[in-house]
């Protein structure tokens, strides 16, 4: 941090400076801002022991980073507060039974499912901007002091700060838990070297619920509050980019992209907050949900539609092995020739990872009928 702390902000009211703040957070599209100190070392232990398990998977910036995560100060040497913010991503149009209309979803294998923070614009490009909008809005206020924002995008322990500060507290799937928000939201950071006041942190509110740990379909939620990213669905269809493992691939079903299980069936996410901002809404590809639709998408016509989006990233050969694990899986449930002959016509010259992956789903798919 390039700036030293203004002596001015010493001399201002520390409440009327938050209330200001949580003014233009909301005005920036976020619903709750928060402040937690630096000093994570009690969160240390379980990181390590998180790693050594080796339940990051091929993640290996994790283990690069190590317990940097759980040292602000030393990722960004100056900072004393992280401010936290909370930016609600259920689409706007959701209706009140969305969780219902998921689950159909996921019971209809003719459908691309995906995770729904993923459906609109990609939100490590909407929260950081906006993030830095509100740290322009402070520097206007108090003048210039050293910040560096975040969004997913660094060793930050996003959970863990956002516990200490009072955003919500760690669910037993590992997702920041709200009251009266559920999980489904972002989160952002902005380190900072101003002595803001600290916000106070909310207990824990998951009692005896194991809603989340049953219901995932892999088994990745290995205990409370311990997820073996290997596992997870979203990890296989997103981080990982080799084969997705044989003996995961059938429960993966309809999931494409991300997976959304744990939170549906949350008894919290009843209370889930529609986005304030339009960047979440739903783009129509994702409405329809065709299978055979998105299968045949060129990777010119993939990289058009994905334009903006955080699916983008993983690439058009990811996109068409998750498809071919999905439609593998519909052939399963019901026989559909012209998903089949999709397959078929695309495995004399896919990739040795993509033909790995059609030759499964036809050969799972002629095993079940």
């Amino acid at each position: 941090m390039a700036h030293p702390l203004k002596e001015e902000v010493t001399d201002l009211a520390p409440q009327s400076l938050m209330d200001e703040l949580r003014g233009w957070a909301f005005e920036l599209g976020f619903s709750q801002i928060g402040v937690a100190d630096i000093d994570l070392s009690a969160a240390e232990p379980g990181l390590q022991a998180w790693l050594e398990a080796g339940f990051h998977g091929s993640m290996d910036y994790m283990a690069a980073h190590g317990l940097k995560r759980a040292r602000p100060a030393v990722l960004v040497p100056g900072t004393l507060r992280v401010i936290t913010a909370r930016m609600d991503y259920l689409p706007r149009e959701a209706g009140a039974d969305w969780q219902a209309v998921e689950w159909q979803g996921l019971r209809d294998p003719q459908r691309a499912q995906l995770s729904l923070y993923a459906r609109g614009r990609d939100y490590h490009k909407v929260l950081r901007s906006r993030l830095q909008k509100l740290a322009e809005r402070l520097t206007e206020r108090i003048g210039p002091f050293g910040h560096r924002v975040f969004t997913d995008s660094a060793p930050v322990l996003e959970v863990e700060l956002a516990s200490r500060s009072g955003i919500g507290w760690r669910g037993k799937h590992t997702l920041t838990l709200h009251r009266e928000a559920g999980s489904m939201f972002f989160l952002g950071e902005i380190y900072v070297d101003l002595p803001l006041p600290l916000s106070e942190p909310v207990s824990g509110h998951c009692g005896q619920c194991t809603a989340c740990l049953d219901v995932c379909p892999t088994g990745a939620i290995v205990a409370p509050y311990r997820v073996d990213a290997r596992r997870c669905i979203s990890y296989l269809t997103i981080e990982q980019d080799g084969p997705i493992p044989l003996e995961l691939r059938e429960a993966i079903g309809n999931r494409i992209y991300g997976c959304d299980d744990c939170q549906l069936v949350c008894p919290w996410n009843k209370f889930a907050q529609r986005a304030l901002v339009p960047d979440f809404d739903a783009r129509p590809e994702w409405r329809r949900g065709d299978l055979l639709e998105l299968w045949r998408w060129s990777e010119a016509e993939f990289l058009k539609h994905t334009e903006g989006t955080a699916i983008r990233r993983i690439g058009h050969q990811r996109w068409k092995r998750n498809l071919a694990v999905a439609i593998g899986n519909a052939l399963r449930a019901a026989e559909r020739p012209e998903l089949r002959a999709a397959l078929e016509g695309e495995l004399p010259t896919a990739s040795p990872l993509l033909a790995e992956h059609i030759s499964w789903a036809l050969a799972a798919a002629t095993a079940a009928g």
